[in-house]
């Protein structure tokens, strides 16, 4: 795992997730090889208990406003509670390829 990802998980982890996944999709996207511009974050947090999705993200981007500002290009957050993860069965749709993607390659 990457530095940059080490520190997302780590300031993620102040959500008291009981589930955390972070995927690095640079190479989905036409960045240059070994990127850390793009992430995909699935987290599970009672912390989401009666907040809509939009508060969801607001949480998820404050925590991690420093990497935001920096290297992070484009965060996917799928934020789910306990009771919504279960019920997807931990299900979470594959994200496609940066459009241009496949005429950059």
């Amino acid at each position: 795992m990457s530095v940059l990802a080490k520190s997302i998980r780590k300031k993620l982890n102040s959500l008291k997730p009981t589930y955390l996944e972070i995927q690095n999709e640079s190479h989905m996207h036409s960045v240059p090889p070994n990127s850390e511009t793009h992430f995909k974050v699935i987290l599970v947090s009672e912390e989401f208990n009666g907040k809509s999705r939009i508060a969801r993200h607001q949480v998820v981007n404050n925590t991690l406003a420093e990497e935001l500002s920096g290297p992070v290009h484009a965060l996917s957050i799928q934020a789910f509670t306990q009771y919504e993860w279960q019920k997807r069965d931990g299900y979470v749709a594959p994200s496609p390829n940066c459009r241009g993607k496949e005429e950059h390659s």
